[in-house]
């Protein structure tokens, strides 16, 4: 690699002191140059490439050392982290601790989409069984035949031993079906677990959700042909990964909130028929009373003839006639006209008024 540098660095200067040379004898000064300016030029050329090569080396160098720097770095960062993966690993290796994550998990997929009253935890979905489901989902407005509440049940597994053989297989390459066929069968015990001690309609809905904490185990699952359908005809049993929960469970609460607006709008429904009953009551209490009021004024239009006649009685006490006992003609028709028979005409009083709004007979009485 020197020499080859050298070479190269040589070959360069020889063309530049040719380039210079061409220069000069193009300015008309070639005859003009010596051996020695000759010279003296190819040094000039040589120390400014050198300087050029020296500096571009050392900031290859530089470059070089600083990105060996941060792998050596990053190598050391890695060394301080594998002691937590392989805690991570033992701990994943107890099947109670990645239960236990599985149901975190779930949780937290509840929190953050379910409200508080939705759902519950540790369900005693049939009462008196002993058997608790890790979450389950409060149906609203779903009351069984003896008013109890109905759920939804929703369990966590996490078969860790057989996904991680399964993927060591798929790494390798060898024994990718006897592993995949292990999954399997953990995957349909779990099921017919679940079915067998949470899926009791008419305390629970007539499935149950089974939920796989990770999408790489969820999509080994569904890779298996026929293993859905499967455990959903013959146990019931909804399998569902992080995102497919996530899905089902947006879905469930707009339902819920469908559910709580026609509630709502029953009610007022209600309770508008109930406004329009009491407005048809309303209705025909101001029939009576309008009728009432007539008849009202029809006795104070009689009374007004009354007191004329009798204000025409007083006057003929006043001023008794002279020559004749007998009413004068005019007098006596309108005498005769005054004493007609006023007719007796009801009246109810505003008690009545309230019995008759009330579907009930007032009493009547006479003027």
């Amino acid at each position: 690699m020197p020499t080859d540098l050298t070479l190269l660095i040589v070959l360069l200067s020889a063309l530049a002191a040719m380039f210079a040379g061409l220069a000069f004898w193009r300015a008309g000064r070639f005859q003009e140059i010596t051996y020695e300016q000759i010279s003296q030029l190819i040094h000039e050329e040589i120390e400014r490439l050198k300087r050029s090569t020296d500096d571009t080396l050392a900031a290859s160098f530089n470059c070089v050392s600083t990105q060996l720097g941060q792998v050596f770095e990053s190598v050391g960062e890695m060394r301080a982290l594998a002691p937590a993966v392989q805690d991570i690993r033992n701990v994943l290796s107890n099947a109670k601790a990645c239960g236990t994550w599985g149901e975190i998990s779930l949780g937290h997929l509840l929190e953050q989409v379910m409200a508080g009253n939705q759902y519950d935890k540790n369900v005693e979905v049939v009462p008196g069984s002993g058997r608790r489901v890790e979450y389950a989902i409060r149906l609203p407005g779903g009351e069984g035949s003896d008013g109890e509440t109905v759920w939804l049940p929703l369990d966590a597994k996490f078969p860790v031993a057989d996904y991680e053989r399964l993927v060591d297989a798929s790494e390798c390459g060898e024994g990718i079906e006897a592993a995949s066929s292990d999954l399997e069968a953990c995957i349909r015990k779990a099921a017919k677990d679940i079915s067998t001690k949470y899926v009791h309609p008419p305390h629970s809905t007539d499935f149950a959700v089974m939920f796989l904490p990770t999408e790489g185990l969820f999509a080994e699952v569904i890779r298996r042909r026929g293993l859905i359908d499967y455990l959903q005809h013959e146990y019931r049993i909804v399998v569902a990964g992080p995102t497919t929960l996530m899905a089902l469970l947006s879905s469930l609460r707009m339902g819920f909130q469908t559910l709580a607006i026609q509630k709502k709008s029953s009610e007022l429904a209600q309770l508008l028929r109930a406004i329009k009953t009491e407005f048809g009551k309303y209705s025909d209490v101001v029939n009576t009373l309008s009728k009432q009021l007539d008849t009202a004024a029809h006795l104070v239009e009689k009374l007004g003839v009354r007191t004329r006649a009798m204000n025409r009685k007083l006057l003929d006490v006043e001023n008794p006639p002279d020559d004749d006992l007998s009413p004068h003609p005019a007098r006596a028709g309108q005498e005769a006209e005054d004493q007609e028979e006023v007719p007796l005409v009801s009246v109810s009083s505003p008690r009545d008024l309230r019995s008759d709004s009330e579907g009930v007979s007032a009493p009547q009485g006479r003027l």
